[in-house]
């Protein structure tokens, strides 16, 4: 009996139930064109910053042969500007995707190149957990094409899908565009470490690369190199 009059107790005292936006469910039933706002949402948001989560790199950047489960796209990057007078003009960041809709390497596109000044030069450095899809390929190379200030370097962790004919193809007109693209050696990892994961606060822990490492960075960098002979 001192259960279920706990239970009530608990049930009363629970707060109105609440949309994932924090809309009152009540308040949206009567008000039918909030509701249809909330569906109209897009099914995720990408997400940026200066540093990613520790866990979010040992998972996401692993450079296994078979990436189960792996399915989003972090994306790291280093911009460099450079004007006339030869000055470098630096930044740095992060994207990730939920694999939903607009990759990570179209987020940078829509975001971060509309800041590029056309007076200046870029030199721009991707980190990447896994190579481009055909369509992100596809839209690197008009960028390029359109965009004659900027220079552009991906270092990816693995190679997404590389046994298919049409991303061996896409990595090909990648090469061909201009664009430089290269398996992540071992140092690279560890550049990512020290310059895009978080860090306790006063601390700096070293880099502990993962026990095959050096071995899965020679696998990927074999079929990299089959594929763009």
């Amino acid at each position: 009996m001192a259960q279920k009059e706990e239970a009530a107790a608990a049930a009363a005292a629970a707060p109105e139930p609440t949309s994932q936006n924090g809309e009152d469910l009540e308040d949206l039933a009567e008000h039918p064109e909030k509701l249809k706002e909330l569906i109209d949402l897009p099914p995720f948001e990408i997400i940026s910053g200066e540093r990613l989560p520790v866990n979010f790199f040992k998972f996401q950047f692993r450079n296994v042969e078979y990436s189960s489960g792996r399915n989003k796209t972090f994306l790291c990057y280093v911009v460099e500007a450079q004007g006339k007078g030869g000055q470098v003009q630096a930044s740095r960041g992060y994207l990730e995707d939920e694999h939903a809709a607009a990759h990570a390497e179209e987020a940078f596109f829509n975001t971060i190149l509309p800041t590029f000044d056309p007076a200046l030069r870029y030199n721009v450095t991707w980190y990447v957990s896994s190579s481009p899809c055909a369509a992100c390929a596809d839209r690197i190379i008009k960028t390029l094409a359109k965009t004659k200030n900027l220079r552009l370097l991906i270092l990816v962790g693995r190679l997404f899908m590389w046994e298919e004919p049409e991303i061996q193809a896409a990595l090909k007109k990648l090469k061909e565009a201009g664009c430089k693209l290269r398996i992540m050696k071992p140092q690279d990892f560890e550049y990512i470490w020290q310059n895009f994961v978080e860090q306790e606060e006063g601390q700096s822990k070293a880099f502990e690369p993962w026990e095959d490492i050096q071995e899965n960075f020679l696998y990927y960098e074999e079929k990299l190199a089959d594929i763009l002979k």
